[in-house]
């Protein structure tokens, strides 16, 4: 492996739509290199055909794939991986991650307790990627593909197993920097069972020190105000975070700050100045009520100190 990213090289990335449920909700992304298309997310496998219909529309089939990174192993990011394992692609992944990849029983069966009937409408079907094929990255370590080097880049915080990938001055973001859409804000997505305020502003920090012009967001999208994103995105960790702890504070069961929080989120979006379907756009891709449940781990697991009852 390499030790540096050439950032003299900023190769094509291209962004996938895998319209799930709406618009700008989940996409892929397609990096363009002399040795063949690079897969960075391949979305849950519900849609699989999607991101194969994107993939023609780059003049690309599945099996062209041979590389595909992935930040994480929650489903809307990694659930297809398998897929592509099957026609041959290496999956590179954070350690902690790569074990479900191979057995991915434990993930299902804890994704399967929160949606239920919901799972294969949502997720499609559960497949494993033979060892053989999972290429364990650590933080750092740098990946070249043709004229391209890629750096995993070890960003915890929203999931203990999350890596953002470096390409010249862009950055493969994952859930660490956000979910933003179109002309909506910056919401940090907060599902348990790993987030951690702390090191999630670590992590922050961290891609702040890297300098990256350019991030993309796998909720949704490319943007360039990487500055101003960032700082955004501290703000509402913390105004959600603080939120939570004074409902817990008082007392409040989970049946109660749902749909609290759900209408507190919802506002914070119409304040904005999105539409309806905008709104719904933003939870889809980040549900408030799953939000609930990370925030609510978080400080009882952290910092019960802070949110025993009055």
């Amino acid at each position: 492996m390499q030790s540096a990213v050439n950032k003299d090289i900023m190769p094509t990335i291209h962004t996938l739509d895998l319209q799930d449920r709406a618009p700008r909700v989940i996409a892929a992304f397609v990096l363009d290199t002399a040795e063949g298309p690079v897969l960075f997310e391949t979305g849950p496998e519900s849609r699989f055909s999607a991101l194969v219909d994107g993939l023609k529309g780059l003049g690309y089939s599945p099996q062209d794939i041979r590389h595909v990174f992935v930040t994480h192993i929650h489903l809307d990011h990694a659930g297809a991986a398998w897929r592509f394992a099957q026609s041959g692609s290496r999956i590179y992944v954070h350690p902690k991650g790569a074990p479900h990849l191979i057995d991915p029983s434990k993930l299902w069966a804890s994704a399967t307790r929160i949606y239920g009937e919901q799972m294969e409408t949502l997720w499609g079907h559960m497949g494993s990627v033979p060892e053989n094929q999972v290429r364990v990255l650590q933080d750092g370590d740098t990946v070249s593909i043709g004229e391209v080097s890629i750096k995993a880049i070890e960003t915890p915080g929203h999931a203990g197993h999350h890596h953002a990938f470096q390409i010249g001055d862009a950055l493969i973001a994952g859930d660490v920097t956000g979910v933003r859409i179109g002309r909506g804000p910056v919401l940090p997505p907060c599902p348990p069972p790993d987030i951690n305020l702390e090191v999630w502003s670590d992590s922050i920090a961290k891609i702040r020190s890297l300098k990256p012009k350019t991030l993309y967001l796998t909720h949704f999208g490319e943007f360039t105000d990487v500055a101003r994103h960032l700082e955004a995105l501290e703000t509402v960790l913390a105004d959600w975070g603080e939120w939570m702890r004074l409902q817990l504070k008082e007392g409040k069961s989970r049946e109660q700050i749902v749909p609290e929080f759900e209408a507190y989120v919802a506002q914070q979006l119409r304040q904005a100045g999105l539409s309806e379907a905008e709104v719904e756009e933003y939870e889809f891709a980040d549900p408030a009520w799953m939000s609930v449940d990370g925030l609510m781990r978080y400080w009882n697991k952290f910092h019960p100190e802070e949110v025993r009852p009055r």
